[in-house]
């Protein structure tokens, strides 16, 4: 077959295809909404934090090597791996590798997925909460220990927690009922261009404080010595480890890979340009809105003299009782707000989104069918973690913590790095697809291609890397066990 009889037939394939199975209404709508997966907490709440406490900005070019490295070639698979099967996670792998009995993983995908979410819309609650408490003036007149006990009560009512909850599982029930362009692209435009602007405004607010040049210094001038430097200012090789892990770990995490969260978006997009290309495009503006967050973050801590290390508490109890101090602070609380809850609520309809198709596709139901279902499994699944820090606060695993630390636990710690071991051997051994199969699709189209000689690192190097994540990922917790054997 001529390459030109290859083309029309690919383009005849990819009309029955469009006629007969959702497709995104352009190329944008593919990357906004691949970014609005991938763009979440891990970029708006955990990247400055952990920035914070391993130094600035040496840690942001060790944490950008990894992604590069790591995250990158990763996405890439499941993209080629959704967009060659033409099917979510439910099918896709069968339908690629037949007779190789990889239907198994269909299942880690479709509880990875859930998990995810069994969290994290309690966590979006949370932003939304906030938003309603800055707008109106809770934190008025506030310092950080009185934003802390608003926070810490807040958590201990259960109604208060459950309600939230409730919220953000209908707000992203009801963009997904209205289908893919309709409900998911078309609303997640809106809010990843609304981001973005916000993001601008506040990190422009941020920047013009008085006394956030040093701010800027830290977060922007490389000191590789703080990479080492513990608590103390003295040199640590345990503190480099720590630091090289959460680099390794943030590139990793930030982009939700390995339970097929991408997966799907790959098997709704045309075969005009490389799957290299369009995963560059998602993972620098999934690192833009990291950047960005730090650019808020940070001089407005210098600013007001803050610790910008201070853990997972600097956006909900830090942040609010700098906003305080600011000029018009009410304004800009509820925007960053906003903002936090744009980035969390991206990723809840992009993940709803996946779930539901993959019920769709698994069982032959309609959307309607499948959002019903989908959406009283999730809010069932997620009162665990909402009573988790009322009601069910007794509930601990020692050396891990409460309902939420154990969900996440299971997640980045076992789901994502074991589901993104098995695409690495899926598309590079004889074992699944293999290595031609991935290639010839990631390669197809115009842009960046994945080179033909990388095979030995994407064989080799990169599932070193992730058992290195898996192992580094429970040393502490195996340290905790024997401390209380």
């Amino acid at each position: 077959m001529s390459s030109s009889d290859k083309y029309v037939e690919d383009a005849v394939t990819e009309e029955v295809e469009k006629s007969t199975r959702e497709h995104f209404g352009s190329r944008l709508g593919f990357i906004l909404v691949s970014a609005g997966c991938a763009i979440g907490l891990g970029n708006v709440w955990r990247f400055p934090y952990i920035t914070g406490e391993y130094g600035g900005a040496a840690f942001i070019i060790m944490y950008l090597v990894f992604l590069v490295i790591l995250g990158l070639p990763i996405m890439t698979m499941e993209f080629a791996v959704g967009r060659a099967s033409r099917a979510s996670a439910a099918g896709a792998m069968q339908k690629l590798a037949p007779g190789k009995k990889w239907g198994w993983y269909s299942w880690v995908a479709l509880v990875g997925n859930f998990m995810l979410m069994m969290f994290y819309t309690v966590v979006c609650g949370w932003m939304l909460d906030y938003i309603v408490k800055m707008a109106t003036g809770t934190f008025s007149g506030m310092d950080s220990s009185a934003v802390a006990t608003v926070f810490s009560n807040a958590l201990a009512n259960p109604g208060e927690q459950v309600a939230w909850m409730l919220i953000t599982v209908a707000l992203g029930l009801l963009v997904c009922s209205l289908g893919l362009q309709r409900g998911v692209e078309r609303v997640s435009k809106v809010m990843m261009v609304a981001l973005l602007f916000i993001m601008v405004l506040l990190a422009v607010r941020s920047v013009t404080l008085p006394g956030s040049a040093a701010g800027l210094e830290f977060y922007l001038v490389p000191n590789f010595g703080n990479l080492a430097q513990d608590a103390s200012g003295n040199f640590s090789w345990a503190h480099l480890g720590d630091a090289i892990y959460a680099a390794m770990g943030q590139a990793f995490f930030t982009l939700s890979l390995g339970i097929s969260s991408m997966e799907i978006f790959g098997s709704r997009v045309g075969k005009s340009h490389t799957l290299q290309s369009e995963a560059l495009r998602i993972c620098g503006l999934d690192t833009f809105v990291a950047l960005v967050a730090g650019l808020i973050i940070f001089p407005a801590c210098f600013a007001f003299s803050v610790n910008p290390g201070s853990g997972p508490s600097l956006v909900f109890v830090t942040l609010p009782s700098v906003f305080e101090q600011m000029p018009l602070g009410q304004l800009w609380g509820a925007l960053f707000f906003v903002f936090m809850s744009f980035a969390a609520l991206s990723t809840v309809i992009a993940v709803f989104e996946n779930l539901i198709s993959f019920v769709m596709e698994k069982w032959d139901l309609s959307r309607r069918a499948s959002v019903v279902r989908v959406g009283i499994l999730i809010a069932l699944l997620s009162l665990p973690c909402a009573l988790g820090f009322n009601v069910w606060s007794g509930v601990q695993l020692p050396g891990i913590g409460d309902i939420q630390s154990i969900e996440d636990f299971v997640v980045s710690n076992n789901l994502l790095p074991l589901g993104s071991l098995a695409y690495v051997i899926f598309c590079t051994t004889r074992l699944g697809w293999g290595w031609k199969g991935y290639l010839a699709e990631a390669n197809t189209g115009v842009g960046v291609k994945v080179p033909a000689w990388a095979r030995g690192w994407f064989t080799f190097g990169i599932p070193v890397l992730i058992v290195c994540i898996l192992v580094m990922g429970y040393v502490p917790k195996i340290m905790a066990w024997a401390g209380m054997a």
